[in-house]
């Protein structure tokens, strides 16, 4: 009997989990974008910050990965944590949705909406309604496993040993509290902890006092996967996690000593007999009284947390740097907005080759030895910024939850980041021209110096032209592009002709051609990967960055 109720208990709990994660992937698919851009938008506003961390929690189903993501802002320098305060308090409320869901007994139409999804997914075309059949689909298992979990656990309200043990710790707040935190470290999920809970209660088993000592226990807990996922993030990002243990101790302390009798005479009259939705109502009231109470001292916080992890002097030369990379491996659970970081990133990698190319053309034009150096620096970061945007492409594009459309962008990404990266070794070459130049002591006529300066404008203008097009989508930018990339070929014959005839007459030398042909030729191709990725952007339909 033990060992099947264990095995039930088990296979409830992880279609209770898988429902919930098959829910959360289908809603972040569908309102992904949607997101990112409210996560974007986001002000100094601690209020409005607030809203959006319950919102986002809401949609990815887990405290947890809204407070993991966070940390990969912060780590990342898109979010002060300032902002990052509010996110937190608004995760802590839209934790608490999951739930009310289950105390509705909605497990007599699981089937039927389960069944509905699968339909829906089986005959729909379009992929934002088979991303919504994935919801209805897990909403459906959320519940069956919930009733598998409450009807296995059902023996246990008959059983001597545990009544007993209800009996003598139950009304414990310390080992209650314990038992809670230990739950939520071990199931790494606040809500499984939470739907156990209701489906001892639902048999009437645990009685409501016990179960809100082990909910003060789960707030804590659910802190631990932040905090266990900042330990390989900056300083930063661990104060946020920091933050975090910080809002769920604070409140669990004032509460047991102050408000669980208030709490308590708040609920129960709700509900009178009904401890499943006691607890679902404990749940939220303690989240938002927490928030309502600790709202006004959050600058608090965080100079708690900067006291807890002061500020090294590492720390302030790495900020004053700017060094670090948008790239988050805690933000690929959400796929919209880890893609949204990937193209920051990329638009970073772009500006390192401008700046191979600029360094390039002056070294050629001034005979400019650091300018060749500069060059060759620039050009090996570029190298760098490929492999780990690449790398971090494909760890994205394996996530369960990523969009068909994000999927596109990704794979257009993959070209546009190879475009760039070729740019950057066109310009490498073009520099070890200027070297091999001031080694030997040759000198470019004015003729031909003063047609390739043309050449170098346009050239770089659609390279300039081809990241606005990434940001902007821009068709005026596109056509502009195409029209150099044109342009650029002609000169390149134009040019060519020139010299020859010049080389013909004796006023250019044999070897200064063909270092302006393997110039003309290296400029040519940087036009040709600007126009490619002009093409990738206009394959998209729409920019890439937003």
């Amino acid at each position: 009997m033990t060992l099947d109720m264990i095995l039930g208990a088990i296979a409830g709990l992880c279609l209770f989990l898988y429902g919930m994660k098959m829910m959360a992937d289908g809603l972040q698919k569908v309102a992904g974008n949607k997101l990112k851009g409210i996560i974007q938008s986001l002000t100094r506003n601690r209020f409005m910050a607030v809203l959006v961390g319950a919102f986002v929690t809401m949609v990815i189903q887990s405290s947890s990965a809204t407070s993991v993501m966070v940390v990969g802002f912060v780590n990342a320098g898109l979010m002060t944590l300032q902002q990052a305060v509010g996110i937190i308090f608004g995760a802590n409320i839209g934790t608490t949705i999951t739930a009310q869901l289950v105390t509705l007994n909605l497990s007599k139409w699981a089937p039927l909406v389960i069944g509905a999804g699968m339909l829906l997914g089986a005959t729909a075309k379009r992929s934002i309604i088979k991303d919504s059949s994935s919801i209805l689909v897990g909403f459906g298992m959320l519940f069956i496993g919930m009733t598998m979990l409450s009807s296995t656990l059902e023996p246990l309200k008959h059983s001597p040993v545990f009544k007993e043990l209800i009996v003598n710790y139950g009304d414990n707040a310390i080992l209650g509290i314990g038992l809670g935190f230990l739950m939520t470290l071990a199931l790494q999920s606040s809500a499984a902890t939470i739907g156990i809970l209701i489906a001892l209660a639902s048999n009437g088993v645990v009685p409501f006092i016990t179960a809100l000592y082990i909910i003060f226990g789960d707030n804590i807990g659910t802190c631990t996967t932040a905090l266990i996922s900042s330990l390989s993030t900056s300083r930063k990002g661990k104060r946020v996690a920091i933050i975090h243990l910080c809002f769920n101790i604070i409140g669990t302390i004032y509460f047991v000593l102050f408000l669980t009798g208030l709490l308590s005479s708040i609920v129960e009259p709700l509900d009178p007999g009904n401890v499943p939705r006691q607890i679902a109502n404990a749940h939220s009231l303690f989240n938002i009284i927490n928030v309502i109470v600790l709202f006004p001292f959050a600058n608090y916080l965080v100079k708690l947390s900067y006291w807890i992890l002061p500020v090294t002097e590492e720390e302030k030369e790495q900020e004053e740097a700017h060094n670090y990379t948008y790239l988050d491996n805690y933000l690929l659970q959400t796929p919209a907005i880890a893609l949204n970081n990937v193209l920051y990133e990329f638009v970073l990698m772009s500006l390192k080759a401008e700046k191979t190319m600029t360094h390039a053309i002056k070294a050629i034009k001034e005979n400019d030895k650091k300018a060749i150096q500069n060059a060759l620096r620039y050009e090996k970061e570029v190298n760098l910024y490929e492999k780990e945007i690449i790398s971090y492409l494909v760890e994205l594009s394996k996530q369960n939850n990523v969009s068909d459309k994000d999927l596109s962008k990704i794979d257009y990404l993959f070209s546009a980041v190879h475009d760039v990266e070729r740019v950057s070794d066109h310009a490498e070459n073009i520099a070890e021209y200027a070297d091999e130049l001031l080694d030997k002591g040759l000198h470019l006529g004015e003729d031909v110096s003063r047609e390739l300066d043309y050449v170098y404008t346009i050239v770089l203008e659609g390279f300039r032209c081809s990241i606005d097009a990434v940001s902007t989508a821009s068709t005026k930018s596109i056509e502009r592009i195409i029209a150099i990339e044109r342009e650029v070929d002609q000169l390149k014959v134009d040019i060519r002709d020139k010299h020859i005839r010049r080389m013909n007459k004796g006023t250019s030398t044999a070897e200064s051609g063909i270092f302006v042909m393997d110039l003309l030729s290296n400029l040519e191709r940087i036009s040709d990967h600007c126009r490619n990725i002009a093409e990738t952007v206009e394959k998209v339909g729409t920019k890439l960055v937003n």
